[in-house]
């Protein structure tokens, strides 16, 4: 018996073309800390007033950053905590796009999550993979990590891992037995407050 070919699916074009807007909304979020080389970091557009947050180890003073529209600007470096691998920076501008941030209470192992950087110096790169892990109620989501099996590299340090409509769950921080390591954004905004930069 002539083995019969199931119709395609609509949803795969609809779910491609709204994957592609998710892109360009975080890719207009997401900076590029650094340089252009194999070296630079990412970082997200975290307030309209400038500030910007990455990975402790992507900054480590005052650094160049470069905009989604192309306009690179000198960062002042305002806080940072190795321990935690998070870093806030300071741009002369305002008014900026900002990301949308979700605190992570309905993660659910085995959702779609996606990831923009810049991995060996291509410039807004997208991944996607799924969250493999959450922090579990003894570590606390401000102190574990979400883990996803997620492609990465040097370039992707510092931007943004979110879920399939964008929203910001973490900031990618390293890579580790092949997946993907993220300060959780209840992380980021207990760092924020203890440096003054967020509401208590």
């Amino acid at each position: 018996m002539a083995a019969i070919a199931a119709p395609p699916l609509a949803v795969s074009g609809e779910l491609a073309a709204d994957l592609e807007a998710v892109a360009r909304r975080l890719r207009r979020v997401t900076v590029l800390v650094g340089g252009r080389g194999q070296g630079a970091g990412a970082g997200i557009v975290w307030g309209p007033d400038g500030l910007v947050v990455t990975n402790a180890h992507v900054a480590r003073g005052p650094v160049g950053v470069t905009l989604a529209d192309g306009r690179r600007l000198r960062a002042t470096l305002v806080a940072r905590d190795p321990e935690s691998d998070l870093a806030a920076l300071a741009l002369p501008v305002g008014d900026l796009e900002t990301a949308e941030v979700d605190d992570g209470a309905g993660l659910r192992v085995g959702q779609l999550v996606l990831a923009v950087g810049h991995p060996l110096g291509l410039a807004g790169a997208l991944s996607i993979g799924i969250l493999h892990r959450v922090p579990t109620d003894r570590e606390g989501a401000a102190r574990g990590w979400l883990v996803a099996d997620l492609r990465l590299a040097p370039g992707n340090s510092g931007g943004p891992l979110a879920d399939e409509r964008g929203r910001v769950l973490g900031v990618n921080a390293m890579i580790q037995g092949g997946l993907a390591l993220a300060v959780p954004t209840v992380a980021v905004r207990r760092f924020l407050r203890h440096a003054g930069l967020a509401a208590p």
